[in-house]
């Protein structure tokens, strides 16, 4: 009953959505990435991101302006994680937040001799757990280049991560995975990228294993050649837990 219920209230959302199959082919054709997908692919995207804009909401910082291209890009983005998974992975939070450019991260740490530090960062990105998804516009309108950068992905991959806490770099895995294998193969290749540096892989995912996941989330979607260089290992349990194998897709 709950499953009829649901799927009627996802199809009325779909249909009563103010964007066609032509707006969304018109934004997914600005995304390179997204090339690889098949006609039916792009259909199952084009209703995930039609029922991810009815599910979160979205609202400009900084006096930006959130246009129907804006929330098409982004929302096409969000759902390619999660393109054969379904929406329910992105339960537990309802916002968006868009500043038009790098937004300040300001924080407070106290060091071993109790020192209070003030710190601020520059961000393209953040993601909350059970909160927003906030992203700078400059940059995520950039995303999905086949650069290997994907603030969007990264942010989003971020709250998989924190479906089951926060974010560490073990995801909730599929129910055909292997825990004890994830745990090892991303152990240890944390462990080498802390030591060495890979061709097209952000040192940032150096900083801790959400990081390194999120990092090797944006070269998987955007560049998957370079993580099979890198670490066929991990490409190899990321095709398992997204359900997808963009490189073969690809060919």
């Amino acid at each position: 009953m709950f499953s009829i219920i649901k799927d009627w209230r996802e199809q009325r959302i779909l249909d009563n959505s103010p964007f066609k199959r032509a707006d969304w082919q018109q934004a997914a054709q600005k995304i390179p990435i997204l090339d690889r997908l098949t006609e039916d692919e792009l259909t199952r995207l084009f209703d995930l991101a039609t029922l991810l804009l009815d599910d979160k909401s979205f609202s400009g910082a900084q006096g930006f302006v959130i246009t129907d291209s804006v929330k098409r890009s982004i929302a096409l983005q969000a759902c390619l994680p999660i393109l054969n998974l379904s929406l329910e992975w992105y339960a537990g939070w309802s916002s968006i937040i868009i500043y038009p450019g790098a937004f300040k991260n300001d924080s407070t740490t106290i060091d071993e001799m109790g020192i209070v530090h003030q710190n601020s960062h520059s961000r393209s990105g953040e993601a909350w757990l059970r909160g927003p998804v906030i992203l700078s516009w400059s940059d995520a309108k950039h995303s999905g280049e086949r650069d290997g950068h994907n603030v969007v992905i990264h942010e989003f991959v971020h709250k998989l991560d924190m479906l089951n806490g926060r974010a560490n770099g073990f995801p909730p895995l599929q129910p055909d995975m292997d825990a004890s294998r994830w745990t090892q193969t991303m152990e240890h290749g944390f462990a080498d990228f802390q030591k060495h540096r890979k061709a097209g892989l952000d040192r940032y995912g150096a900083t801790n294993p959400a990081e390194f996941f999120a990092v090797l989330s944006e070269v998987f979607f955007e560049t998957p050649s370079k993580l099979v260089d890198a670490y066929p290992e991990i490409y190899a349990i990321m095709v398992k837990f997204f359900r997808q194998d963009p490189l073969e897709s690809a060919i």
